[in-house]
């Protein structure tokens, strides 16, 4: 057998991300505020990259026919997202003028009057971006200084309370511990312990921390924190100690004993109760780590007047990026070197990516929203309980784009209508089979079905969770009593027994 070289020929196809793909693709998950700091790296990367004027909302009306469709013009990019077409990636020389007269991205020429009438009837002011509302934004200066947070606002206090420099090196130390609401989870021996001191300078740093706004502060227990607000109001005498060393007893709901133990009567006791509802079980939550960040709709939803939807971007959160040609031709005519030439060159290419994929980044969220508001009409028009069942694939079937797009454009992204702000995740529920076999039903409606029955329970009458079963099962919902429970639990509502002891010492005035 002869041995020799040999020339071999084979084709293969592979699927190539290209970084402008994987961009376009990161861009499409990214919330508004992830948008604004990459918008700002990019500003700084790019000379050729500047920030124009807001263009105003374009408001999306369907007929009954055509109920919220949007028909968006097929681009690369949207064609390289759903379809990973990785090979016909390739930057564009887009005029950003152009992009102005696209309708579907919210940046057509409807009258500016349309969108600030939609904003006014929504109840916010959504046109505040730059050029929307012909005003600009609040100065970081008119927007308050940050909360306090609880150490901070110890610190403040300490010093002036503690008799000497080492009781108040030990009380910080011990303010540095305290968990967010307030509460010293660690031991004094253990602290003694760590910082090498007697155990007596600990409970005297302890005191001064006790002695700091707000009272309850380095409580190592309920009863404590509770103390310390008695004794604060002055009201700490032996029938209120009694009823603090027995918290458990009260919290199981075993009332009468406590009255026994407390050796109060009825009307006392309604007295002590109502006392120990004034006071804050855990005060360090008054104090925050920072202010909360009001959340930014992307989508703005009103009823139209022929009865479909009236669907537009917010403009306030449409990113507003331009290529700025005339300084392109500038640098070019002053670039003379060829590596200069390509730099300019790649630029430019950059630039047009940008923009086209921010384009497109606005008809996909557009085009997903559209399709959710389609598939939960009834939601819109009737509540949460004419909420449906729906998937990530069916949204993507009708769209015709893959269902991680969908699952990226849904993620951070949040809808505003007559009933509030909502993430567009909301509106993807799981099914519940209904009690009469026709479809399912969403499991956001059994949720709201059984918060209303159980707030409209007679608190002598506490419903099970087989009663709850049989009531359900009388509105359509066929429920086992492990899945009514577990529905119970998700929503925060206890047992019927938790139920029953609540509602017992709410009686209790």
């Amino acid at each position: 057998m002869a041995l020799g070289p040999r020339l071999d020929l084979r084709q293969s196809q592979s699927l190539v991300m290209t970084p402008q793909l994987q961009q376009a693709i990161k861009l499409l998950a990214l919330s508004n505020l992830e948008i604004e700091t990459f918008i700002g790296e990019a500003l700084d990367a790019n000379p050729l990259l500047e920030i124009g004027e807001a263009a105003p909302a374009e408001v999306l009306e369907a007929g009954d026919a055509d109920l919220r469709r949007t028909h968006l013009e097929s681009s690369p990019v949207d064609q390289l997202v759903s379809e990973g077409r990785a090979a016909e990636d390739r930057p564009l020389d887009i005029d950003g003028g152009a992009l102005d007269l696209d309708r579907d991205t919210g940046d057509g020429a409807l009258a500016t009057a349309s969108a600030t009438a939609q904003s006014a009837d929504l109840g916010g002011d959504f046109g505040g971006g730059a050029g929307a509302g012909g005003g600009e934004g609040p100065d970081i200066d008119e927007r308050g200084a940050l909360a306090a947070s609880l150490a901070e606002h110890l610190h403040a206090q300490a010093g002036a309370v503690a008799p000497d420099a080492a009781t108040l090196f030990v009380a910080r130390w011990l303010i540095d511990a305290l968990d967010e609401t307030g509460y010293l989870r660690i031991s004094l021996d253990e602290v003694a312990e760590t910082l090498g001191i007697a155990l007596a300078d600990c409970e005297r740093a302890l005191a001064v921390v006790h002695a700091l706004d707000p009272t309850g502060v380095g409580a190592r227990s309920l009863g404590e924190c509770l103390a310390l607000q008695a004794r604060e109001a002055d009201r700490y005498d032996p029938l209120m100690a009694r009823l603090l060393d027995n918290l458990e007893l009260l919290g199981r709901g075993e009332l009468p004993r406590l009255k026994r133990l407390c050796g109060v009567d009825d009307e006392d006791f309604a007295e002590m109760m109502a006392e120990l509802r004034g006071y804050d079980p855990k005060p360090g939550l008054r104090f925050g780590s920072g202010p909360a960040e009001a959340v930014t709709p992307d989508i703005l939803i009103q009823a139209a007047g022929d009865g479909g939807w009236a669907i537009v971007l917010n403009p306030a959160t449409l990113p507003r990026v331009l290529v700025n040609r005339s300084y392109y031709v500038e640098m070019r005519r002053a670039c003379m070197a060829k590596q200069a030439r390509a730099w300019l060159g790649e630029k430019l290419a950059d630039a047009n990516w940008l923009v086209k994929a921010l384009d497109q980044r606005q008809k996909t969220i557009l085009k997903v929203a559209s399709e959710i508001v389609k598939q939960q009409d009834g939601f819109f028009r009737h509540g949460v309980s004419a909420l449906k069942p729906l998937t990530l694939r069916t949204v993507a079937e009708a769209v015709e784009m893959h269902e991680s797009t969908v699952s990226r454009v849904t993620s951070n992204k949040y809808l505003q209508c007559a009933r509030g702000t909502f993430e567009l995740k909301y509106f993807f529920t799981s099914g519940v089979a209904s009690a009469d076999g026709e479809g399912a039903v969403s499991a956001e409606a059994v949720k709201a079905a059984i918060r209303q029955l159980i707030d409209a329970e007679d608190p002598k009458a506490i419903l099970s969770d087989d009663t709850l079963v049989d009531l359900l099962r009388a509105r359509g919902f066929d429920l086992a009593r492990r899945t009514v429970a577990k529905y119970r639990e998700a929503i925060g509502l206890g047992s019927s027994v938790q139920r029953r002891r609540q509602k017992t010492l709410a009686a209790v005035r």
